[in-house]
């Protein structure tokens, strides 16, 4: 890919990266990942106050990280984009390998 603008940079910060700005919305993200939950099921399963659960997944929806269908009286949220745990996942072995060049563990190539 070319280098982006800085238009292109805003949007991505604006709508992506405040998105993934909070560690709740990154256990929500994972979590629908495993499979599409409701709200209660969801607060349940992460220890989290439904309200908050609520608010977080309304940022999410803003995003279009995630998406809700009605299923009855419930709504079910899954994610939008499956590959955001991809991006999660490759932004967590950055930060093991930077851990690890830190402690020492493994060498800094140039």
């Amino acid at each position: 890919m070319e280098r982006p603008s800085v238009d292109e940079l805003n949007l991505l910060h604006a709508s992506v990266c405040q998105a993934l700005g909070d560690p709740k919305r990154l256990n929500i993200l994972y979590a629908l990942g495993e499979q599409p939950r409701n709200v209660s099921q969801l607060a349940i399963d992460l220890g989290m106050p439904q309200p908050t659960v609520s608010r977080h997944l309304q940022t999410l929806r803003e995003r279009h990280m995630v998406a809700a269908e009605r299923d009855g009286a419930a709504v079910i949220y899954h994610l939008s984009e499956p590959r955001v745990i991809d991006v999660l996942d490759t932004m967590r072995q950055i930060l093991r390998d930077s851990l690890a060049r830190q402690t020492g563990l493994i060498s800094v190539e140039n």
